[in-house]
């Protein structure tokens, strides 16, 4: 592994998996960006159904890398997994190209994310050191490539399908998924050496998570599962607002619905550099903030974000609205986000085993799929509802995630107490 630092001061792996998850991020939210779109308006299906499809579909996603990461940890590797996967999700993009194959796409997409998505961040942890501090910012970092995927995606496969044809979007988002695994496979040498799956003979057998704190990180998990019921109904619900309730014309000119799907990574990418900034000020300060603590935070902000929609809808009585509320939407959404999924991310990663790396951050991902489900349901009550009522109900989804959250800080840290002790988790933690 190479040591030495090209981005911000960080190993050159993290470029490679940066770029990695950047185009895979590109075909997922690509495809994402139309989903819906092509569900009611090609497909014809009732919105009541395209919601809990698209929920179900999102849910099943993040299903597969529960098993998938015990697959990497005991028999593939992650390196190996995430070229399988990676092979398989560009075919399932590519089937979308095809109406007839439409849900077995879907699933073959699922499939391959389940071996691709919990080796790729796992591997980010396994190229620090045990106590480098940098590691708890690379995946800040990694969050930034991500995001940059998800704002070229809508804009490029989002125009293109809705404007030229919704497979021609689709075909794009599976040349993007093969572009991540070209920069994968170029790459191998300066990511992390695997880690040995058997254990050396006489060599003591490797601590797990404690029992203190898996119940905590279950906490942790219902309490986001309530706020991803609200977070992901911006490629839902919100999408289909974008569509029939907001005035998108500027000037003789219309915005393209898909595009404002594209704000959310864009003000990542924005946002990311000060807020990076403005917490490692406040921890050479010695007032850092404990990770629960910002997570509530997170999700008290996107709690508001939701209340700016529901402002919206409300004052609109049924009229279109102006898009500039979609733009501030998106901007609180996106403080918040920040908040709460990279450090989410991180804390799993942080607690994980370094022989149950991927398993462990396959848990994480086991929460996005309670919540993407949660969503998709959520989202099923969209037209039962006025636009005002539903993001005000959103909002309060939200508020109770931060309420959680912010009630399992003490036996976070005292869970943390424990393995400072020696008494809870693996090397790796």
């Amino acid at each position: 592994m190479h040591d030495e630092a090209t981005w911000f001061g960080h190993p050159r792996g993290l470029t490679i998996l940066f770029l990695t998850n950047m185009w895979e991020q590109f075909s997922y939210y690509g495809m994402r960006a139309l989903l819906v779109y092509f569900m009611t308006k090609e497909l014809l299906l009732a919105q009541t159904q395209a919601s809990f499809i698209y929920g179900a579909y999102t849910a099943a996603a993040y299903f597969t890398p529960i098993l998938g990461g015990v697959l990497a940890d005991r028999w593939l590797g992650k390196r190996r997994a995430i070229i399988i996967g990676a092979s398989i999700m560009a075919a399932g993009h590519f089937m979308m190209t095809f109406d007839t194959l439409f849900y077995v796409a879907l699933a073959t997409i699922a499939l391959g994310n389940g071996l691709f998505l919990p080796s790729l961040p796992s591997q980010v942890g396994d190229l620090y050191k045990h106590g480098d501090a940098r590691r708890g910012w690379a995946f800040n970092v990694y969050y930034v490539g991500v995001n940059i995927g998800g704002f070229l995606a809508p804009l490029i496969c989002g125009t293109v399908g809705e404007l030229y044809g919704w497979h021609y979007g689709f075909g794009l988002a599976g040349i993007g998924m093969l572009l991540g695994l070209v920069v994968y496979v170029a790459g191998q040498r300066y990511l992390p050496p695997e880690t040995l799956r058997t254990q050396a003979a006489g060599a003591p057998a490797p601590r797990g998570l404690g029992r203190e704190t898996v119940l905590v990180l279950v906490g942790i998990g219902l309490a986001v599962t309530v706020f991803r019921a609200a977070y992901e109904q911006v490629g839902n619900t919100v999408a289909l607002w974008a569509d029939s309730g907001v005035d998108r014309t500027l000037g003789d000119w219309t915005i393209p619905m898909t595009w404002f799907q594209s704000l959310n990574p864009l003000f990542v990418m924005l946002l990311t550099p000060p807020l990076l900034a403005y917490w490692h000020r406040r921890a050479a300060s010695g007032v850092d903030q404990a990770p629960l603590r910002r997570m509530a935070c997170g999700a008290l902000i996107v709690a508001g974000a939701y209340l700016v929609l529901a402002t919206a809808g409300w004052r609109a009585d049924g009229a279109a609205t102006g898009w500039i509320w979609l733009v501030l939407f998106f901007l609180v959404l996106t403080i918040g986000e920040l908040f709460i999924l990279p450090t989410g991310l991180g804390l799993f990663a942080r607690l994980a085993p370094r022989h149950l790396g991927s398993t462990t951050v396959a848990a994480w991902f086991l929460v996005t799929f309670a919540g993407s489900l949660s969503a998709g349901l959520v989202g099923s009550l969209w037209s039962r509802f006025e636009p005002g009522a539903f993001f005000a109900l959103l909002a309060a989804l939200a508020a109770l995630s931060a309420g959680l959250l912010w009630r399992l800080n003490g036996p976070m840290q005292h869970a943390d107490r424990l393995h400072a002790g020696g008494v809870a988790v693996g090397a790796n933690a």
